[in-house]
Parts: structure tokens; C-alpha cells; sequence
């Protein structure tokens, strides 16, 4: 089960992992194991992970082999269900020959399916570990080994333990028990499995081959780790940088923000340095390589991924930091009713002693126990995700209520993520709409993504363009041509130098759009300045009331952007947030969320960048925007699906409540096995002369089991 598995996942003798070169093995659940071959860890007998899994994987066949389990026995389960509930009805056979029948089916199921715990269970005993295996293959043990002896040698029981014909068996608890785990060992896994996802999807991102220009001038295609340092490679329109280097010839615009977290494409010239995996938009580039292999910043990020997703310890539930205790408590009280009943009781003294420890142990196994946080888990999921909250893990629930501050990206988070037309600004004399309208007619010709914001502003205003003629990109400084007759350039100040258009008299509010975040261009007209145009990433509309009441809550605000810090402190500015931080690099926002943790905070990461993955992974939480990548969508532990910071709110109320839950539920639990253990060890015979029969002891553990799932239940109305 869900709540189980913190101690879980070790495969069958026949289960065998594939064998990576040169990989390092790690245990989730206790990432200071590490070995270069597969295997399981020696604390917790889980099955060893690949720190940095291949992009291609075969089958998980610990996933395989537990689903054939389930669903091969899971028919058997239901008919010896049915038998033990029902079977006394039909009178088709006598009651012993039932007890055989249901034998004869369980068999399979605890035997076979159920092989994988009493393996776990074992090792728990020999590694001196307790844990919720040793009491479900002790529960399930002692209710199947006491079955099969009332099955097979039914007259060494009292007569009083006889019903309806034969001395009461109790199959079913063993096998509903054994597939209950399964089933849950099947969620736990196909969670397990995810969370290698953000570090295959970061592996994706770097193209197959680069093509090499070799000494002779001959172009070549050739795989990636055939590139080394020094080579010249060229970079085509529409495809990605190859590795970490300097442009050598060529002018283009790079699409960063997979990477850097920056919105807006960035130009290339002569003696630039680009970055690997990132996307030429436009012209096409000569570039000398510089980092290639492990060195690249790609790589350097799934290194930070990797280990911060490792470096998290493991999350130990309310119910596993009781276990080991309860687990030996359990067995003591179990063997302390056999020989006091064996020494002291009335004859038969060992028989009621042997009947009076399966009880206990019955009534002690853990289903209550084991459902308590993953049925809370599981309700509380299916909740948030029909109010656009997704949870990646439990361990996101429980920590979600003590965040006391939250990192949060600038670009796709508290902003929209792309570019989008702000304003156009005119000189005296002419429109605002004919700037647009011009600017729009020249930038036909060209296809950075700028250029295609404005032209898309122009249309959207149903303006009629004219037809650009001599276009001609200025590398990187803007572009140049004619249109009706009329000589025009769009671009920085440098073309407007070269053009002769002075922008002194429009310079104060260029800078005042730039202090606003945007991005601002001239625009010239037969030499003299016609106006200027601006482009921005708008803020979200709802992040506004998200920041505030975040803020009315306790929780302290940090912005950290990839953006300049002028228009990082303008976005702060106004949106109230006091700490802010710009320039910063994916290393930079890691070192960020370390400093606060060791300040002892409570931190949340909120983006929705690869630049945000490796803060994602090391956050106490991980917060991603659904409208953001893959990566840092597999990195984080909560996905917002609309992108909304509204959902905060929503993700904390449902942690308390399911918190708050999970501690109802472990009461039910422990107040069930508190009253039950000591009556069916027969604590109240000496006055009433009761005795808890394993039947009433079955039951007992069946309502535990539906007070808790009952009360999981309520968290689909959002109540604790």
C-alpha cells in the first residue's frame, strides 16, 4: 500500500534491472547508498534507481511482474471473498468442504502473488529492521497458517470454535489483504517511475549530431559526442546549438528561455557565446565549440536535477516513525498471550493460547494502519486535480502547509511567458497607429519573433501593410527597407546612428518602458525618427490577488528572474514584492533556495523554465506552471495547470485539510488496535468470560479499514 512503501519495492529472485555503463546506482529512499551496479539497498531492500537514467529505458519490470500478480489473482480473491461472505447461503457443499475450496484458491494468492512481502518481511527480520512488511506477512501469515489448521486439523480446536459446521477459517483476510498491497505497490511504483521524467526530458533537448565544418571546408553531419573542443560547426535556421560556444561568423536571434528563462530571443553576432540546446530562429551561424560533453550547461543542469532530486531525505510518514515499535509491541503482546494462556488458562490451555495470539495478531494487522495516509493521499489528489492543483507526491501534501517563503520565477509565472505588443510611442507630427502600421509592413520581411509580435499587433488591428522591398537585418542591431516609397529602419540606437535619426528628444521615455519591463525599438522614416515601439511579457491577470494573499498569509516573497535587474525591480516594484533578484542563472536560483533552507525556512519554488529545474527539485516543494515545460513540470512536486499562483492558496488549504485528515485516521487506527489487542488477548475473560474469536478479531479489522476510508472520503467535499 501507499502508506507502506517507504520501506518497500524489493524485486522477486527473478526479476533482472538492465546494467547501464558507467552508471551509479542510488537508493530513493536512502540516497547515501550508492554502487556502480544494480541491486537492492541494504537498509530498506528497495530496488536500486539509476542516478541519471538512459533517455531510452526498457519495460520497469519490477511494474510487470507486480501487475501479473494482481490481476492473475485478483479473480481468485474475489470468489473466496464471495465464499466466506455468502458461500453458507447456497448449500451447494458442506461447510468443511468449503474450508478446502477456499484453500485450495488462496493458495495462489498468498503463496505466489503474495510471495514479494513475506520476502520483504524475512529480510526485515534478518536486517533487524521492522517495519509495516513485518506485520503484513506476520498478519497475513498468521491468518492463512491458522486457516490452513483449521482446514486440514480441525479437531485440535474447542468445540466452541465450531460454526455451522466447521471451525471458522479466515482466508479471505489473508488474500483481500495481499491484494489491497498490491495494488497499492502498483500506484507507488508508476509514482516511483516519474521521477526520472524531468531528466529525460532535459536529455531530449540536446540535438543527435552537429554538423562539423572540417578543415577542407567539407560539411559533415556527425553525432554529438563525435564533437570535440575546437571544432568549427555550423548552426542552420530552425535548428538547436549543437554545444556551449563563440559565434564565429553569422548573425541570428536565439531562442534562450528552455535554458535562461528570458522571454524574448536573443541576438547573436561575431563573438558571442552561445549555449547548447538552445534554438536559432533566424540566420544561420558559424560557431567554434568550447564545452562539449559533461561540461556543457545542459549537462551541468541534469547534474544539479539529479542531485537535488536525491538529496531530499525521504519524507517517513506518520505511520512508518511508529512502525518498528508497534511491529515488535505486536509480537510480544502475541507471544505473551500464548504462554499465559498456555501455562494459565483453562484446558485447552494451549489450543486458547494459540487461538488468542492469532487473534491478536489478526486484529494488529495493519490495514487501517497502512490505508491511514494513502487514503487521504488519494482523495486529496483527485481533489486538487478537479480545481487545477496536481500532486506529485504525498510528501508535497504534508509539506505544503509549513512553507513559510516562496521563491518565485518572473517570466511564465508571474508574467504571461511571451512577447506581446505594448505600445507605439509617435514623434510630433504623425499617428501612433502609423507607426505600428510601417513598423509591421517592414518587419514582413524579417522572422525574429519581435518582428512577428508586431506584425501580429497590426493585423489583429485589421491595418492595411505595405510590401517591404530591399529588406535587409542589420546584424542584430534592427532591420532596414523600403515601403511605399518611404526609406525606413526599426532597431536600437546604433542603426538609428547609422541611419542619422537622432532619439535624444524620445530617449526619456525609451527608458522609462525599459524601467517597465519592456522592450523598447526605434523606428525611422526617410532618416528622421518616427517613433518608437514596445514590446513586453505582460503580467498575469491574476497575479496580483495570488502575491496578496500569499502575503495576507505569512508568506515571505522572493523574485528571482534571469532578467536584467532594472526591469526585474520594476515588475517587484509593482507588484510589491521587496526581495528581488535579476541576472541570476539556474545555479544562481539553487544557491538561492540553499541559503533560505539553511536559514531554516520552509521554502516553495514557484516556475516554469528548465532554468527553474534544479530550484524545482531542491525546494521543500517544487511549484510548477502548467502552461511552463515539461522539465520543470516533471521537476516540481505541484503543477499548476492553468499557470495560475492562485492555486497556491488552494494547494496549502488542501495540505491542512489532508493533514489534518491523515492524523483523524492514524487515531482510528491506533484506537482500534488499543481497544481490540487486549480483549482478544482475553484481558477480559478472568471477569466476563469473553473471548475474541478470530472471526470477531476479522471484523474488528474490516470496520478499522472503513472508519478510515470513510473518513478519506470527506476530503472530496474539501474537508479535513
Amino acid at each position: 500500500m501507499h502508506g507502506m512503501t517507504s520501506k518497500s519495492a524489493k524485486p522477486d529472485t527473478q526479476t533482472r534491472l538492465p546494467i547501464q555503463a558507467g552508471a551509479i546506482y542510488t537508493c530513493p529512499m536512502h540516497p547515501q547508498i550508492r554502487q556502480d551496479h544494480p541491486g537492492n539497498c541494504p537498509i530498506c531492500g528497495m530496488t536500486l534507481e539509476a542516478l541519471i537514467p538512459e533517455l531510452e529505458e526498457g519495460e520497469n519490470r519490477e511494474l510487470t511482474d507486480f501487475q501479473r500478480r494482481f490481476w492473475w489473482t485478483l479473480p481468485l480473491t474475489v470468489v473466496v471473498t464471495a465464499l466466506a461472505m455468502g458461500g453458507h447461503r447456497l448449500n451447494l457443499f458442506s461447510m468443511a468442504f468449503q474450508s478446502w475450496i477456499e484453500l485450495a484458491l488462496s493458495l495462489p494468492v498468498v503463496m505466489w502473488a503474495g510471495g514479494p512481502f513475506f520476502q520483504r518481511g524475512w529480510q526485515s527480520l534478518v536486517k533487524r529492521s521492522p517495519n509495516m512488511w513485518t506485520l503484513i506477512s506476520l498478519g497475513t501469515g498468521a491468518a492463512f497458517v491458522y486457516s490452513v489448521v483449521a482446514t486440514v486439523a480441525p479437531q485440535v480446536f474447542p468445540a466452541s470454535f465450531v460454526s455451522m459446521g466447521r471451525v471458522a477459517v479466515y482466508f479471505e483476510a489473508a488474500v483481500v489483504i495481499i491484494s489491497l498491497t498490491l495494488l497499492g505497490q502498483l500506484l507507488e511504483l508508476k509514482a516511483r517511475s516519474q521521477t526520472s521524467a524531468a531528466i529525460k526530458s532535459l536529455l531530449r533537448l540536446s540535438p543527435k549530431t552537429a554538423r562539423r565544418i572540417g578543415s577542407d571546408g567539407i560539411e559533415e553531419d556527425v553525432p554529438l559526442n563525435n564533437v570535440h573542443v575546437g571544432d568549427m560547426l555550423r548552426v542552420r535556421p530552425g535548428e538547436k546549438v549543437p554545444v556551449d560556444g563563440v559565434v564565429i561568423e553569422g548573425s541570428s536571434a536565439l531562442d534562450e528561455s528552455m535554458l535562461t528563462g528570458e522571454p524574448l530571443p536573443v541576438s547573436k553576432r561575431a563573438g558571442d557565446k552561445v549555449i547548447g540546446a538552445t534554438l536559432n530562429t533566424s540566420g544561420a551561424l558559424v560557431m567554434r565549440s568550447e564545452k562539449v560533453g559533461s561540461a556543457t550547461m545542459l549537462s551541468q543542469i541534469v547534474q544539479m536535477v539529479a542531485q537535488a532530486q536525491r538529496s531530499k531525505a525521504p519524507m517517513q510518514r506518520m505511520a512508518d516513525q511508529v512502525a518498528g515499535y508497534f511491529v515488535v509491541a505486536v509480537v510480544l503482546l502475541a507471544v505473551l498471550t500464548f504462554l499465559a494462556w498456555g501455562f494459565f488458562g483453562p484446558e485447552p490451555s494451549w489450543v486458547f493460547g494459540l487461538i488468542n495470539a492469532v487473534s491478536v495478531l489478526i486484529i494488529a494487522c495493519p490495514c487501517a494502519l497502512g490505508l491511514a495516509t494513502p487514503m487521504s493521499i488519494m482523495v486529496a489528489t483527485g481533489n486538487g486535480a478537479t480545481r487545477g492543483v496536481l500532486f506529485r507526491d504525498a510528501a508535497a501534501i504534508e509539506n505544503l502547509r509549513r512553507v513559510d517563503t516562496l521563491v518565485i520565477d518572473k517570466t511564465g509565472t508571474l508574467t504571461e511567458g511571451r512577447p506581446s505588443f505594448d505600445r507605439a510611442v509617435p514623434a510630433p507630427g504623425i499617428e501612433a497607429d502609423e507607426v505600428l502600421r510601417l513598423a509591421a509592413s517592414l518587419d514582413q520581411g524579417s522572422e525574429h519573433p519581435l518582428a512577428e509580435t508586431i506584425v501580429r499587433a497590426a493585423r489583429e488591428r485589421n491595418m492595411t501593410l505595405g510590401k517591404p522591398e530591399n529588406f535587409d537585418s542589420a546584424s542584430g542591431i534592427g532591420v532596414k527597407g523600403q515601403v511605399e516609397g518611404r526609406q525606413l529602419a526599426l532597431g536600437n540606437t546604433t542603426l538609428m546612428e547609422q541611419t542619422g535619426a537622432s532619439v535624444a528628444a524620445m530617449v526619456p521615455e525609451a527608458e522609462a518602458l525599459r524601467a517597465e519591463g519592456a522592450s523598447v525599438m526605434y523606428l525611422a522614416v526617410d532618416g528622421q525618427l518616427a517613433g518608437l515601439l514596445a514590446v513586453s511579457d505582460p503580467v498575469k491577470q491574476s497575479t496580483p490577488e495570488a502575491l496578496a494573499t500569499l502575503k495576507a498569509a505569512g508568506l515571505r516573497i522572493v523574485m528571482a528572474t534571469g532578467d536584467g535587474l532594472t526591469t526585474a525591480r520594476a515588475i517587484g516594484a509593482r507588484l510589491g514584492i521587496d526581495e528581488v533578484h535579476g541576472e541570476v542563472k539556474p545555479a544562481d536560483k539553487l544557491t538561492l533556495v540553499e541559503r533560505l533552507q539553511n536559514e531554516g525556512r520552509i521554502v516553495a519554488m514557484a516556475g516554469d523554465g528548465i532554468n527553474d529545474a534544479p530550484a524545482l527539485a531542491r525546494a521543500d516543494v517544487g511549484i510548477a506552471m502548467g502552461t511552463g515545460t515539461d522539465v520543470a513540470m516533471n521537476s516540481a512536486q505541484v503543477t499548476l495547470v492553468k499557470g495560475d499562483l492562485r492555486g497556491i492558496t488552494i494547494a496549502r488549504s488542501l495540505s491542512e485539510a489532508t493533514v489534518a485528515n491523515m492524523k483523524q485516521n492514524l487515531m482510528f487506527a491506533f484506537l482500534y488496535n488499543s481497544l481490540g489487542i487486549p480483549i482478544a488477548a482475553g484481558v477480559l475473560y478472568p471477569f466476563t468470560g469473553w473471548l475474541l474469536s478470530p472471526m470477531i478479531a476479522a471484523l474488528a479489522m474490516s470496520l478499522s479499514s472503513a472508519s478510515v476510508i470513510g473518513n478519506a472520503l470527506r476530503l472530496r467535499r474539501g474537508r479535513g
